[in-house]
């Protein structure tokens, strides 16, 4: 992973030392809360319902062992012994003293960590898969011009404040598994056909209270125009996106009021002054950054797989949990493990306790070359495991409540923090997400559902992702009271979709049961093995609405 050389480090020591200054005068009551929101957000701090949230930064979800120690020490010291992995790749802790966060940074800073923009109207976390650097799918490893985004956006003085926050996300497999098509700016990796790496942008795209998936404005461009032409983008949103209405702010309003072909054609001109600039990449750049990120050295006897074999067909549970929580590797004897945050009922989706923290943390050394990822989905993975030491690891995670074999998987609820926390939410998402995993508590059932994906967000702002779950879940208010309205065929990937609304919205305690009928409907309709989404495009979305709204009997409608 990348190292942070003098340049980073004295950046870090100056923006700590600056707001530990704020925080003085702010403590002090030298600056006003108006005055000081500002400053805050530039840093990472959010003041939530019961205290301050910070949100740490994980650059495109790429820890190591010695950084996630870091964060369940800070979890222990300064919080409540936990964290929570959001679906932007970072960490936010939810119950945080004003007084302590300058000593958080400054112990963050030790370990090549910080909170600079992810908050704010400014580029936010760049994200990319998981995966990235190990899944057999990918054409080139896009960590190396996630970094170079990374180094570029921070603190670029242009675009320091945006009309709004702005968003970008990189793929280089043949499946998406960045969401790339819901961000602000989404950009796919290819080789052509001479084998030189180019670039698909699209821009546009965006969750919220106004849905879009972005439309691609440049293809096959040379990767060595990824900063100028990106740069021409936010030039064009900084120049025509709105300002004075913050809901309509977001770049997806701007491409959609112009149009994809007018938009691509304003970024293009603006393009033409920075095409052949300063921030053309050279070949020697991106070497320098790729070095940081070269294979590891696997061990070639890790192939044998004998023992793996015999444990596969003894352990039922073993044997689910590989088939849906690991994934082949470049690597022959190697694979990449996901570990659950979702066990269940008993704990909110996304959320590791200091304790885990320092398991995995453990388990990266012991078992990989000490180097975690975390997902968009809120899981934790460790890319680089031998298939000969799954089973001591599976033992290990199940013994920590992190093996639960549910990736991709009903149970596998994404949620934001919602009204528990969030100042901003019209509902609660995690009692929600509770009473659906306590529902669907048979593992065996919800296995033989398939991939299934179900997310949740406590209000429109979207932070659950709820457009993109197969089965979608937002918390809207009426009258004082917390209501949830439901949609359905979502999807992210290669065949992104966002989900429709099947009708009125329900009170909370009927939700396990909604979800009950949706999928009730789902094995009636589905044809053999049939995923979810399959079965959906095939009948449409009629007998889920009549499965849910049309029962004379104890009907689920409000009405």
């Amino acid at each position: 992973m990348y190292q942070y050389d003098d340049y980073d480090e004295a950046l870090l020591s100056e923006r700590v030392a600056e707001f530990r200054d704020q925080v003085a005068r702010r403590l002090s009551g030298a600056l006003t809360e108006e005055e000081f929101l500002p400053l805050r957000l530039q840093n990472g701090l959010y003041l939530q319902k019961h205290a301050y949230m910070l949100r740490v930064a994980i650059p495109y979800g790429v820890l190591s062992a010695r950084q996630l120690r870091m964060l369940a020490g800070i979890a222990r010291k300064y919080d409540r012994g936990y964290g929570h992995f959001t679906t932007r790749q970072n960490i936010q802790y939810n119950w945080i003293e004003l007084e302590d966060v300058p000593d958080i940074l400054a112990e963050l800073a030790t370990v090549q960590m910080h909170a600079i923009q992810t908050s704010g109207n400014c580029v936010r976390n760049i994200t990319t898969e998981q995966f990235a650097g190990v899944a057999q799918d990918e054409v080139l490893d896009p960590r190396p011009l996630a970094e170079i985004l990374r180094q570029w956006s921070t603190l670029n003085p242009e675009f320091a404040f945006l009309p709004r926050k702005f968003k970008i996300a990189l793929s280089a497999s043949a499946e998406d598994r960045a969401a790339v098509r819901m961000h602000d700016v989404g950009i796919y990796l290819r080789s052509n056909g001479s084998g030189a790496k180019v670039l698909q942008v699209f821009a546009g795209g965006g969750l919220g209270r106004t849905p879009i998936l972005s439309s691609l404005i440049r293809d096959d461009l040379p990767w060595q125009y990824l900063l100028s032409y990106v740069e021409a983008v936010l030039r064009v949103y900084n120049r025509y996106g709105r300002r004075d209405n913050k809901y309509k702010a977001r770049i997806k309003i701007l491409v959609k009021a112009l149009g994809a072909d007018v938009f691509a054609q304003e970024v293009e001109a603006e393009w033409q002054h920075l095409k052949d600039g300063p921030a053309t990449l050279t070949e020697q750049e991106y070497e320098r950054v790729a070095r940081f990120f070269k294979a590891a050295r696997y061990d070639s006897a890790a192939a044998d797989g004998s023992e793996f074999d015999r444990h596969c067909k003894e352990n039922k549970r073993f044997a689910q949990w590989v088939k849906r929580n690991t994934r082949p590797h470049k690597v022959p004897g190697y694979v990449a493990v996901t570990l659950s945050t979702k066990p269940g009922a008993a704990v909110p989706p996304g959320d590791v306790t200091a304790d885990q923290m320092e398991q995995m943390a453990t388990w990266s050394e012991r078992f990989g070359f000490g180097e975690v990822r975390i997902a968009h989905e809120q899981n934790v993975i460790l890319p680089d495991i031998r298939q000969s030491d799954l089973h001591q690891l599976w033992a290990l995670a199940t013994a920590a409540g992190l093996a639960t074999p549910n990736c991709g998987l009903l149970t596998d609820i994404i949620a934001c923090p919602g009204g528990d926390y969030c100042s901003l939410a019209n509902a609660r998402s995690l009692p929600i997400a509770e009473s659906i995993s306590r529902r669907f508590e048979d593992l065996d059932f919800v296995f033989d559902l398939g991939d299934l994906s179900l997310n949740i967000s406590g209000c429109i702002n979207a932070c659950g992702h709820h457009h993109m779950g197969n089965i979608g879940v937002l918390g809207v208010d009426k009258d004082g009271e917390e209501w949830y309205q439901v949609t359905i065929g979502g999807a992210q990937g290669n065949r992104s979709a966002l989900g429709k609304v099947i009708g009125p919205s329900f009170r909370a305690e009927l939700m396990p049961d909604v979800v009950a009928r949706i999928v009730g409907a789902f094995c009636r309709l589905r044809i053999h093995d049939e995923p979810f989404a399959d079965t959906l495009m095939r009948v449409g979305i009629e007998p889920f609405k009549t499965a849910v709204y049309g029962q004379t009997e104890d009907s689920l409608c409000p009405e």
